[in-house]
């Protein structure tokens, strides 16, 4: 089995609106900043994935526009998920594991502003029983809050440490905008939830540069390793699922290797601040262990983008030498359906 590393990560300033610019016009400063970084050029590319979705665009095939920022010719394999981007990077290090490539460059993007994003979720729903009931994804993830407060396994005290702890680390994080001072986040908007527990409309992109073997150390210093990387999915059907717990987000770690030895950081891809502590249960995540010193979806929330981020922040901490086994997570769908862990770690002596 080769040894694949994210060699460069490069990202958007996230903000609320980017009515100005196109999602190409997005996209195409993080696409030369990351190879830039990674000291690639276009060409020297195996593999391109990208994961993105057409119902932010409003339009299908949306992704076939932000080839243009690419530069699709000469002709390059080339690849989509209508998914979040950490799907894509998945798609790409399985490229890399096969030995058809051995660089690959993974983005994602997305731009929430220009529809109402609590209804364009929705469509991610089962359409013939919970959708047509039209419950939006922040009711969907206050009545999973309440289940877990029902359950006694929180309070609303908890989740605002959580709040306030991501506002204080992403005031050092260049790329998210400002968080206000939290007086706002006192009111609900649906009960349990207040404002400071949900994350903000962001418009932002993000990509990656993948690597295997000598390659992956010519190209960087200090090479993010993928020591391990799964992902799981939870029954559709909300009904049949216990929200106080997250049995795919387990298994996944089991199988990437999540609890063969400790970790030090934890990005977690948590939009909502009760999804933090359901995660830090099944990961097994102590207090020792630094989770989202990036301020994470709290701070910055670009939707198809959110998760890529949290493996781009965690192996960026192994490149500045900051972290030596990190964990990143993201997920996809309601109340946490669908889970991704990757386990990173630093060149190992």
């Amino acid at each position: 089995m080769r040894d694949v590393a994210i060699v460069a990560f490069a990202q958007s300033v996230h903000r609320r609106s980017t009515d100005e610019v196109s999602e190409v016009e997005l996209l195409m400063p993080v696409l030369h900043e990351v190879l830039g970084r990674a000291g690639l050029k276009a060409h020297e590319i195996g593999f391109t994935c990208s994961g993105s979705c057409d119902y932010l665009a409003g339009r299908a095939f949306s992704f076939t526009m932000a080839l243009d920022g690419v530069g699709a010719w000469p002709p390059i394999s080339e690849s989509h998920v209508e998914m979040d981007g950490a799907w894509a990077l998945y798609e790409a290090w399985v490229k890399l594991l096969t030995g058809e490539a051995d660089t690959a460059l993974v983005y994602a993007y997305g731009k929430s502003s220009p529809g109402d994003i609590r209804e364009v979720l929705t469509r991610q729903l089962d359409p013939y029983y919970v959708a047509p009931l039209w419950p939006d994804s922040v009711a969907l993830a206050a009545l999973q809050a309440q289940a877990l407060i029902d359950a006694g396994e929180t309070s609303e005290r908890e989740p605002a440490a959580i709040a306030a702890r991501s506002r204080t680390d992403a005031a050092a994080n260049p790329y998210t905008p400002p968080t206000g001072d939290g007086r706002a986040g006192r009111g609900y908007i649906v009960q349990p939830l207040r404002r400071d527990d949900c994350p903000p409309v962001s418009d932002g992109a993000a990509a990656i540069v993948l690597a295997a073997g000598d390659t992956a150390r010519r190209l960087s210093a200090r090479p993010a390793w993928i020591r391990g990387i799964d992902h799981r999915i939870e029954a559709h059907s909300l009904g049949v699922r216990d929200l106080t717990d997250s049995p795919s987000t387990r298994l996944a770690a089991e199988r990437a290797g999540a609890f063969e030895a400790p970790v030090d950081t934890a990005e977690l891809h948590a939009p909502f601040t009760f999804q933090e502590l359901l995660l830090r249960k099944a990961l097994r995540l102590g207090d020792d262990v630094t989770v989202n010193p990036s301020g994470g979806a709290l701070a910055a929330n670009p939707v198809m983008a959110a998760g890529l981020i949290r493996l781009g922040e965690a192996a960026a901490r192994i490149h500045r030498g900051e972290s030596q086994r990190a964990l990143a997570h993201a997920t996809s769908g309601p109340c946490l359906q669908q889970n991704l862990v990757a386990v990173l770690e630093a060149e190992r002596p």
